[in-house]
């Protein structure tokens, strides 16, 4: 297994340190705040290592405060309610003596009923798309610095967008956001594991979408962001080491915040998610200019 997907493991296996209360750590990779899907990923796993036989279904989260790197968070469960059908779960990461982070967790048993989905949009398959090589080479070296710095970054997710030239300026079709990712390596097979996976993918992209409409990007320098709430469904069973198409846009932008939803697909066309994400985006403030 790759290094970063060994890493993702690792950053999802939580220390027990009581029946209700867990420790989870941050990458050393300098860092100056704990990455949001982390802190959603491991409060999952918290979440779900109360549960037992069932699977999460949704999740409802507020990011409080910024997370910091150094120390490790603890996660407090409380085991609100274990229904026939249904079993709630909320959880608290702690920092420092003070609540970073909350979430809301519903567990479902599956059952038979009534089925339907939206359509995948129609997209290159990755296999279609330049490859990794290829978009190091002739891509990455045409976009901002910011932006090859990011994606030339080791991490446990591979991403592989459709167009790279929302990050040029250049407008997309129906200020949508197309991405495939998965994790870099395979993953065990419990599908508890790939859920949480998701849910430490689901933030990297989702907010940055509310800048599609005004052709900038989380990359610009002048842009001050930071996710604020999110909430992430799981309607069909899925691989988090195979492809899916995340397919986002961005209703609304006001008052510095964005809201960004996104669709994830697998590659036959399932609906195997939905996200819905609101955050800050604020611009900087020009520095006044000395007399």
């Amino acid at each position: 297994m790759s290094p970063p997907a060994t890493d993702l493991l690792g950053i999802l296996d939580l220390e027990q340190l009581e029946v209700n209360l867990f420790r989870g750590t941050s990458p050393q990779v300098g860092m100056k705040r704990v990455y949001g899907g982390q802190v959603l990923g491991q409060a999952l796993v918290a979440a779900t290592r109360t549960v037992a036989g069932v699977l999460p279904h949704s999740l409802h989260a507020y990011f409080l405060l910024g997370g910091d790197p150094n120390v490790p968070i603890i996660y407090d469960v409380d085991r609100i309610r274990d229904g026939k059908s249904f079993t709630t779960r909320r959880v608290v990461a702690i920092q420092h003596g003070h609540a970073i982070f909350s979430l809301m967790v519903s567990f479902h048993n599956d059952e038979p009923g009534l089925d339907h989905q939206m359509a995948m949009p129609d997209v290159p398959h990755p296999d279609a798309l330049p490859s990794d090589a290829e978009i190091k080479q002739t891509i990455l070296p045409q976009l901002p610095e910011p932006v090859r710095n990011y994606y030339l970054r080791h991490r446990p997710i591979e991403l592989r967008p459709v167009d790279f030239g929302r990050y040029a300026g250049k407008p997309q079709p129906n200020n949508q956001f197309n991405i495939w990712m998965r994790t870099t390596a395979a993953l065990p097979d419990d599908p508890a594991i790939h859920r949480c996976a998701l849910a430490y993918a689901s933030d990297l992209t989702v907010l940055d979408t509310a800048l599609l409409p005004h052709q900038r990007s989380v990359f610009d320098r002048n842009i001050m962001g930071a996710s604020l709430d999110h909430a992430l469904w799981f309607h069909r069973p899925f691989r988090a080491d195979q492809w899916l198409l995340y397919s986002q846009d961005s209703p609304n932008m006001h008052g510095a915040r964005g809201f960004g939803r996104g669709l994830i697909f697998a590659p036959d066309g399932t609906l195997v998610a939905s996200v819905a994400q609101e955050g800050m985006l604020r611009e900087r403030r020009a520095e006044p200019k000395p007399a």
